[in-house]
C-alpha cells in the first residue's frame, strides 16, 4: 500500500480497533495511533462524550483530535505509514481529514449495519455505549457525518476480508487521497 496516513472511523464496536491494528501490521513501516489514547490520559477532569455533551467534553474532542493529527503528522514525516483509528462522528471526519492536510490521506468509514453493531458490542470485554445507545449513535452517525472516503459495510466481513477490500480499493482501483 502507499504510503500515507489511513484514518479508520467508524461507531463504537464497527471493527476500527481490530483493523487498524491488521492494516498496520501489514504494513513494512507503520503505526498505529489510537486517538481515543489522549482522551484516557487525562486522569483529573476529564468529560466523556454523551448524547448532550458539555462544553468542556467537546473542547476535550476537539484536543483529542488536535493531538492526533500532530502525531500522525510527525510519524508520517519521519518515513511511518500511519493508520490512525477514531470515531469521528458529523463533520469532526470533514475536521480531521482538514487537518491533515497537505499529506496524502485516506478516511476508511467502517459502517456495519446496527445489528453487527450491536451483536458486538454484547460480545466485547469493554463496553463502549455509556451515556447514549448504540442505535441513536448509528442513526446519527449516518445521517450527520459527510459520505466522503470509503465507505464498508463489514457486516459480513472478516478483518482480513476488510482490508483485502481496503487493499483493492486504495491500490487497484486507485481510491484518491481525501483533499
Amino acid at each position: 500500500m502507499k504510503k500515507a496516513i489511513y484514518v479508520i472511523s467508524g461507531v463504537m464496536a464497527s471493527g476500527k480497533s481490530s483493523v487498524a491494528e491488521a492494516l498496520a501490521l501489514r504494513l513494512p513501516k507503520s503505526v498505529h495511533v489510537r486517538g481515543d489514547l489522549f482522551r484516557r490520559m487525562i486522569i483529573n477532569g476529564r468529560e466523556d462524550m454523551s448524547e448532550n455533551p458539555t462544553t468542556e467534553a467537546l473542547q476535550q474532542l476537539d484536543m483529542r483530535h488536535d493531538l492526533t493529527a500532530k502525531v500522525a503528522i510527525e510519524y508520517y514525516n519521519n518515513g511511518f505509514t500511519v493508520v490512525v483509528q477514531d470515531n469521528f462522528l458529523g463533520e469532526r471526519l470533514t475536521y480531521f481529514s482538514e487537518l491533515l492536510r497537505p499529506y496524502p490521506t485516506y478516511i476508511i468509514v467502517l459502517n456495519p449495519t446496527i445489528d453487527t453493531i450491536k451483536q458486538r458490542e454484547n460480545s466485547r470485554h469493554k463496553k463502549g455505549y455509556v451515556g447514549f445507545t448504540a442505535g441513536r449513535l448509528h442513526k446519527d452517525f449516518l445521517n450527520e457525518t459527510p459520505k466522503i472516503g470509503l465507505w464498508l459495510d463489514t457486516s459480513h466481513m472478516t478483518i482480513d476480508q476488510t482490508i483485502n477490500e481496503i487493499e483493492e480499493r486504495v491500490l487497484i482501483e486507485g481510491l484518491v487521497p481525501s483533499k
